[in-house]
């Protein structure tokens, strides 16, 4: 129940160095699909120290084609190679007609993706032997649906038994970009399906529309920070990951957020204890 970071080569020496308790890091399988490499000597390394986590972003769940065979077998071996503590994906589509597109794109929430996404999030885990987190994501308009974001994933926890990665920062984009409430959303997802967060850094627009952009190139906001323990107390402490992918600062800049989230953590532990109250 402890924060990790998105792991980057330009701190796999700070990394492999670390000793702060609990420390984990997490990376994306993509970039480590080729047989060796300085990436996988680290890697190596790194895993031998601190626990691993894989947060997939080219199984294209949500698209019309079924997951690829190929990137399953890749994934798979990697899964063999460093067995990471938990393995995720996303709600969105990336791929169609063999095309692969470097996004991850939203799907309107109708039952017939709803049946299409339960199948391939089946296949996925029978394929890989394993459960899949799937993560929420963020939206910037509303799209046609016949159910909300939160049934939708609901019923595939239901159908598929998969697990569910809840990314704070999607959940705040989303509402800011849609009117949708956050609060409603997170007390509508079955807690006991739910196996990490994700904490990352948003932008607006460079138009002046008022969207909000999911970047991954800031700091944690703190309307992100606020929402963070709000579901902190309705679904209760999980992983957390300080997720960062564009402007990379230094290594210490996500170790301080990281301990702003570990803090967060223990309060509500504390708390939890205090009034006896159990989380699912």
């Amino acid at each position: 129940m402890s924060a990790g970071i998105g792991l980057k080569p330009a701190h796999y020496r700070p990394a492999l160095a670390c000793r702060e308790r609990g420390f984990w890091v997490e990376v994306h399988p993509e970039n480590y699909m080729t047989p060796g490499g300085p990436r996988h000597g680290w890697l190596t390394a790194i895993r031998m120290a601190h626990p691993l986590s894989f947060h997939g972003v080219g199984l294209s769940l949500g698209g019309r084609d079924r997951p690829d065979l190929d990137h399953l077998r890749a994934l798979k071996a990697l899964i063999e190679r460093y067995q990471p503590a938990m393995m995720s994906e996303h709600l969105a589509w990336c791929s169609h007609d063999g095309e692969h597109f470097a996004d991850l794109l939203p799907l309107p929430y109708t039952r017939q993706t709803l049946q299409r996404f339960c199948e391939h999030v089946s296949e996925a885990q029978d394929f890989l032997q394993r459960p899949i987190l799937i993560e929420n994501p963020a939206l910037y308009v509303s799209l046609r649906s016949e159910m909300s974001e939160a049934e939708f994933l609901c019923e595939a926890v239901q159908r598929t038994g998969c697990g569910l990665l809840v990314d704070i920062n999607n959940v705040h984009v989303t509402a800011n970009n849609t009117g949708s409430d956050p609060l409603a959303f997170l007390a509508a997802l079955p807690a006991d399906a739910v196996g990490q967060y994700h904490l990352a850094g948003h932008a607006p627009d460079a138009n002046p529309t008022g969207l909000l952009i999911d970047t991954h190139g800031a700091p944690v906001d703190e309307a992100v920070w606020q929402l963070f323990s709000s579901a902190l107390a309705i679904i209760g402490p999980r992983p957390v990951l300080i997720e960062r992918d564009n402007d990379l600062p230094e290594f210490g800049v996500l170790m301080a957020e990281r301990k702003r989230a570990n803090a967060l953590i223990a309060a509500t532990h504390d708390a939890s204890s205090a009034y006896g109250v159990a989380h699912g």
